[in-house]
């Protein structure tokens, strides 16, 4: 049976339909499964092929779905316990005042690293910001951004959603995607650091209000001794096949196990280090109420990916890049970029590139890894856009108003457009 494709029309027309709808505050997963529908019909499917279309896609997610859950437990030890926030707070007293953008923007980026949502790093975040902001005299727009920046450079070389969704959709190790993302952090950082330092006298002042709003008890968070065991063991486990690997050690590179056992047994003795043992049933399911959001729209957007991968989408942008005559290396970067903005979700926009364009972009020659990579660093160019719950979350976060919190947009798309550009040519030109 010759296998059904759906016109590209069709695809643009459900994407089209499924952001309008989360601009319309629809539920993202709704938004997502009805633009897949509206948009195989449109396509040309009938009714029992658009369910098939719609199946097919959710099952190409499962195995991301299961790593993230997985996930669930390591980021549960990290925010419930205390431990993000007593890494946080040890950065911040060690770099000082006078460094106090480097430190806030290290600060989210190393709790980002180590498997605690974007979003959630940025809150924990938050009222330290505030209140150094509030001493040293720094600008709500430098301080967010140090923050967003910071956040996005350690998405990249964690072990989140979004990382998850890179190395699934290129079955590649976790741990590969998220070493190979190093250097495009590294250098997302220092622009960060830099950008940030520049704007600390525009905008919105923090007021004394605000900053004594932001003051957080600490007298309940373990020891930083102790905080830091589950990222640690996160790391090292994840760490030693391709440290095994670059090394030529074959015991090391024999040790080959997923994330999906990984995280939750570095998240347990996390648990156990923090003499919290007793708490593994409070945090772990706490970890899973986090997660559970994430992984409703990682089926949606297997759904609409599912459409897209099902119509002749990708062969048309190939089609546009060989046309223009440039390289088809950049197929990668672009789809991350449009994909993660039309959705205003670094690891929705990773799943829809990878399950729409992933065939395409290989078929350019581009090696997975690089490709995983450029897919990823594009994602986070135009994530934060107001019909994502980012944009919400962060504005809250640091008591801006919408207006304020759109005018942070473009000096976050400059940190992201960084990574992306140093991943394009490192991966996609250099080596």
């Amino acid at each position: 049976m010759e296998a059904l494709t759906i016109s590209w029309i069709g695809a643009l027309a459900g994407l089209a339909i499924a952001i309008i709808l989360i601009l319309r505050k629809l539920n993202p997963v709704y938004s997502l499964f009805l633009g897949a529908i509206v948009g195989a019909l449109i396509g040309g499917a009938n009714l029992e092929e658009t369910v098939n279309i719609l199946v097919d896609g959710t099952q190409s997610v499962m195995g991301t779905v299961l790593r993230v859950l997985a996930a669930g437990v390591l980021a549960g030890v990290m925010m419930e316990s205390g431990a993000a926030e007593t890494i946080a707070q040890a950065i911040v007293r060690k770099f000082g005042g006078s460094k106090a953008i480097l430190a806030l923007a290290l600060a989210t980026m190393i709790i980002t690293a180590v498997g605690v949502f974007i979003p959630v790093a940025v809150l924990i975040v938050a009222p330290i910001a505030l209140s150094v902001g509030n001493k040293m005299g720094i600008s709500k727009l430098a301080l967010l951004l140090a923050l967003s920046g910071g956040g996005k450079a350690g998405n990249i070389i964690s072990p989140n959603p979004n990382t998850i969704a890179a190395a699934r959709g290129f079955d590649l190790d976790l741990s590969n995607v998220m070493l190979a993302g190093v250097i495009p952090a590294i250098c997302g950082l220092i622009v960060t650091v830099i950008v940030a330092s520049m704007l600390k006298n525009k905008g919105v002042m923090v007021t004394d209000q605000e900053a004594d709003q932001g003051e957080v008890d600490t007298s309940q968070y373990p020891p930083l001794g102790k905080a830091i065991v589950a990222p640690l063991v996160a790391i090292i486990l994840l760490m030693i096949n391709p440290i095994g690997s670059i090394a030529g050690i074959e015991a090391l590179s024999a040790f080959k196990v997923d994330a999906m056992y990984i995280l939750p047994i570095a998240g347990i003795i996390g648990m156990l280090a923090m003499g919290q043992g007793r708490n593994i049933v409070q945090y772990s399911t706490a970890g899973l109420n986090k997660m559970t959001a994430t992984v409703l729209i990682l089926v949606g957007a297997g759904g609409i990916a599912g459409l897209i991968s099902a119509s002749d989408l990708s062969g048309q942008v190939v089609g546009l890049i060989e046309a223009s005559g440039i390289s088809g290396t950049f197929l990668a970067p672009i789809a991350g970029i449009l994909m993660a903005a039309a959705t205003a979700s670094t690891s929705t926009g990773v799943i829809l590139a990878t399950g729409s364009f992933g065939d395409a972009i290989l078929n350019m020659g581009t090696a997975p890894l690089a490709a995983a990579v450029m897919v990823h660093t594009g994602a986070t160019v135009i994530d934060s856009l107001p019909q994502g719950n980012y944009f919400h979350v962060s504005a809250d976060s640091m008591k801006m108003t919408i207006r304020q919190r759109m005018g942070v947009i473009p000096y976050e798309a400059i940190v992201g457009g960084t990574m992306a550009i140093v991943a394009t040519l490192l991966y996609g030109f250099i080596l």
